[in-house]
């Protein structure tokens, strides 16, 4: 068995770079006497295993009101900047033209336009404009596996050429200044903001996709997602994610092999969503997994937190740099709303 080729990763975030504990002193201005034993949760900054973060905005920024209509803007702006700059370094990297590409995916969940970033990208870059286009929203932290799925599924509808996945997240925006909810504090403890792009091919060098496999649960919607409301996009989770993982994803990782024709322990690399540091903590469980067996995903957190749909394809860049390719099996993990779980095989 063979599929299409990661020939490379490009990434790219927003200049204003955080601390975490500059964050964490920042929230607890904003939330004094706004939310009950307030002192209980702010550890969930120290806990996170957060250092630094990237926003698309001063930090003063978030501490006024916005409307949907401003932060929806800047999405749109700063989105599309990083989204360029991705896309250039991921097909340079790639050695592959712009005028090769004959397909572009573009993910976010952050951020409404139309017509989708994806439009003015093409443009920007200059790649055909017959090139076909696929924009996914909604999909969250799962949209970087799901991307990379359907690219391999695609690119053979692309002969001789490359199929470009790009997403691109503001978590940052999505903040609600009077939302004093734990969930909205827990956000703010994690969420930041990136862009990445990834080359697939049909053939050259890199990871070979090789398979996917996607899980709906039922009746699941309140465990992750968006509220729209009048400023915005308000965060909804839940904190069982961790059980959920854990009583959940022994079952699908097994199921996936089962259909991928592999046993378990043919599996050797996990490139999973860092979606924080005990979500990492229950793939690690749940996979009976050592913790070095997730350390660039671990990295990756530390180093730019959650950014949703771009985080994986961070993990994926920092894998790709720092693990010979040796011929073996692995996977790539994102859970999202839906609730929801993407997993795709891979070969390096």
């Amino acid at each position: 068995m063979s599929g299409p080729r990661v020939r490379a990763v490009g990434l790219a975030v927003p200049p204003y770079a955080v601390r975490q504990q500059d964050v964490k002193e920042f929230a607890a201005f904003l939330f004094q006497e706004k939310l009950d034993h307030l002192e209980r949760l702010l550890p969930v900054f120290d806990n996170a295993c957060i250092a630094k973060r990237h926003l698309a905005q001063p930090l003063a920024w978030y501490a006024a009101e916005h409307s949907f209509a401003e932060a929806n803007l800047l999405f749109g702006e700063i989105a599309l900047e990083m989204a360029v700059a991705a896309a250039a370094q991921a097909l340079e990297r790639a050695g592959v033209a712009a005028a090769d590409v004959g397909l572009v995916i573009f993910v976010s969940s952050t951020g409404i336009t139309t017509p989708t970033l994806d439009a003015k990208l093409i443009q920007r870059l200059g790649i055909s404009p017959n090139a076909a286009r696929l924009p996914v929203w909604g999909l969250g932290c799962a949209g970087g596996v799901t991307g990379l799925a359907r690219g391999a599924e695609l690119a053979a509808g692309v002969p001789g050429r490359a199929v470009l996945l790009v997403a691109a997240e503001l978590c940052s925006l999505t903040f609600q200044r009077n939302d004093f909810s734990k969930s909205n504090l827990v956000g703010a403890g994690i969420f930041a903001d990136g862009a990445a792009a990834a080359v697939i091919t049909a053939d050259g060098e890199g990871p070979e996709l090789l398979g996917a496999r996607s899980t709906l649960f039922a009746d699941t919607e309140d465990i992750m997602g968006w509220d729209l409301i009048d400023t915005g996009l308000k965060v909804r989770f839940s904190r069982d994610i961790p059980a959920f993982i854990r009583r959940y994803l022994p079952g699908l990782a097994a199921a996936a092999c089962r259909e991928w024709g592999l046993a378990p322990e043919d599996i050797v690399h996990f490139v999973v969503h860092p979606g924080g540091a005990k979500v990492l903590d229950a793939y690690a469980d749940s996979l009976g997994l050592p913790a070095a067996a997730l350390t660039a995903a671990y990295e990756v957190l530390a180093d730019y937190g959650n950014m949703s749909s771009a985080s994986v394809l961070f993990v994926l860049e920092r894998f790709m740099r720092e693990t010979p390719p040796a011929g073996r099996y692995g996977a790539m993990l994102a859970l999202g709303p839906g609730f929801s779980a993407e997993q795709v095989l891979f070969r390096w």
